[in-house]
């Protein structure tokens, strides 16, 4: 049975964060400086009373406006999300009220970051491919800003809000989906990590930031990301991760048309373009406008690489997602 994504549509915030608004707030880097190291100039972030059930529910509805299917006609919502509404329900359930879909459909939610949409689509691929389900919506959405320090500027220059919403099919569809390879190292846990706030550890009241953000004296209650750590393991993983799902898939490396990558940051993408000597032409970049948006980063590059006429017909176009988990995935999309 082939398995196919339909279409991709994804939501954007409307207010922005740019560099030289950052650059006013943290005198040391200039919006030149932000541009040069991370690739982004503006990242869009939720307003206060927007979650992600909002925003996952316009991703959804742009998509049902692009294509042509009832919403009778969708079996499953699978939603990939780190910062639900609740803890309790699944948001993917208020989805299914928001969006008017059948109550007879099933609606899950997962807790995965960078790697999400790739694991999404394992997911989707999996239900599939059992011949109970015909359409699946599958979901990526996060508001990660809502989890960062106001001064935590390294993490502020790079996370943006948005959701993205992909309908994945075993009826028709514009691109196949082909094998995956997944992966999984819970040792680097705290390296990206919201500490404070579940059941382990609830949130204190302390509200303070040192100036020296380490792993060492970090506000438990906010994001913490050691860059260096998850730069070392992305450029260790990375390259096997590839090499493998390339083997599985029966492919060379020239075999290749497009190589789509979580968009982390630029330096990142610039040292993993140079160490597996991917020539430019066939490297996708698309987050100087909305910024790391973690889940949803590989389908709005996917999106505008489609609608930029960059993936064509025929083409073969290697997904590859990695982060924090540690997890990491990758795939093929023959279009």
């Amino acid at each position: 049975m082939e398995i196919k994504i339909s279409n991709i549509a994804y939501y954007l915030p409307s207010e922005a964060i740019t560099n030289s608004f950052l650059s006013e707030e943290f005198p040391e880097w200039s919006a030149e400086k932000i541009a040069k190291k991370v690739g982004i100039s503006r990242r869009m972030v939720a307003a206060e009373d927007e979650s992600v059930s909002d925003m996952a529910t316009r991703a959804a509805q742009m998509l049902f406006n692009e294509i042509d299917i009832p919403k009778e006609k969708i079996d499953y919502i699978i939603l990939c999300t780190q910062s639900p509404d609740y803890f309790l329900p699944t948001t993917a359930c208020i989805i299914q009220e928001k969006l008017g879909l059948p109550r007879s459909i099933g609606a899950i939610d997962f807790n995965q970051g960078c790697s999400g949409f790739v694991y999404g689509l394992s997911l989707a691929k999996g239900l599939l491919a059992s011949g109970d389900f015909k359409n699946i919506l599958l979901i990526t959405a996060e508001t990660y800003s809502k989890y960062i320090h106001p001064r935590d500027k390294g993490n502020r220059t790079l996370f943006g809000d948005a959701a993205a919403a992909a309908l994945v099919s075993s009826e028709s569809g514009i691109a196949s989906i082909g094998r995956f390879v997944l992966g999984t190292d819970g040792r680097g846990a705290e390296n990206l990590i919201v500490k404070r706030g579940a059941a382990k550890y609830p949130n204190t009241t302390d509200d303070s930031l040192p100036e020296e953000i380490t792993s060492l004296n970090f506000n438990e209650n906010y994001l913490f990301m050691n860059g260096t750590e998850i730069f070392n393991f992305t450029i260790d993983i990375v390259p096997k991760l590839i090499s493998d799902t390339l083997t599985k898939n029966d492919l060379s490396f020239d075999d290749i048309d497009l190589f789509v990558f979580h968009q982390a940051n630029q330096f990142m993408l610039d040292h993993l373009k140079k160490k597996l000597k991917v020539p430019n032409e066939k490297f996708f970049v698309f987050m100087e406008n909305c910024g790391n948006t973690v889940s949803s980063t590989i389908p709005i590059a996917l999106a505008n690489a489609i609608s930029s006429g960059k993936i064509t017909d025929g083409n073969k176009v290697l997904i590859v997602g990695f982060g924090v988990g540690y997890s990491w995935g990758a795939t093929l999309l023959k279009f």
